[in-house]
């Protein structure tokens, strides 16, 4: 099943009512992306020209605007590729109004609100190549056509969005990641560990963020 979001407010946090989970971390959202997705995946050092990030949950965008201020702030020549995998996008207005409680990233943020109120799937810039692959990613990730260096799983909460965390989901992850590449996922659920590394990672339980205990953290070959 895709379409579009089903969401509430708090605040300025919006809540999946498909759900029943916030699309962000209540605490900092922007601080908790950094801490899961891009240290977890050890970047900015492994960043390189080409370099290639997909992800299970666009969700409101936070992590695109995060990875592309870490890659201009890195300096690497060339665009950052970002291929991102969501069933329910939200609308134009949502995403703005979403990413207007991320103010370390709110010049990235105007850039791209044009694009977003366009509804756009593809933007393509010097220093980005984003495309959005709307579906169901059980039937969508097996059919792409390239690999990634580095996953950022942020599907919602395994209890209550089981799907994204399917095993043979995960093994579609990891035969759609480069040799070396890595996952991070701000989870530690011992089946979505498990399901990881049957389908070939090499897989830690790392330091959460705030509240969460534990995180995980994935690397192939």
């Amino acid at each position: 099943m895709t379409g579009q979001s089903a969401l509430d407010w708090r605040g300025e946090v919006p809540v999946s009512t498909r759900f029943d989970d916030p699309y962000f971390s209540l605490d900092n959202g922007f601080a908790e992306t950094r801490h899961v997705f891009l240290d977890g995946n050890g970047l900015p050092e492994r960043f390189r020209d080409g370099f290639h990030i997909a992800e299970l949950g666009f969700g409101t965008g936070m992590n695109l605007l995060a990875a592309l201020l870490l890659w201009r702030q890195a300096g690497k020549p060339g665009p950052l590729t970002f291929t991102t995998f969501e069933a329910y996008p939200l609308s134009g207005p949502e995403m703005i109004r979403a990413q207007a409680a991320f103010p370390d990233v709110a010049e990235v943020t105007a850039e791209l609100a044009p694009f977003w109120h366009a509804d756009a799937h593809r933007i393509d810039l010097p220093d980005l190549r984003f495309e959005m692959i709307v579906g169901d990613a059980r039937q969508t990730l097996p059919l792409w056509q390239n690999k990634a260096d580095a996953w950022f799983l942020d599907g919602f909460s395994p209890a209550k969005n089981p799907e994204l965390w399917d095993p043979s989901l995960m093994r579609a992850v990891a035969d759609h990641t480069n040799p070396g590449g890595t996952a991070a996922t701000y989870t530690a659920a011992g089946h979505v560990r498990r399901s990881l590394a049957e389908a070939g990672f090499t897989v830690v339980r790392a330091r959460g963020y705030g509240r969460k205990r534990h995180m995980t953290q994935a690397r192939m070959g």
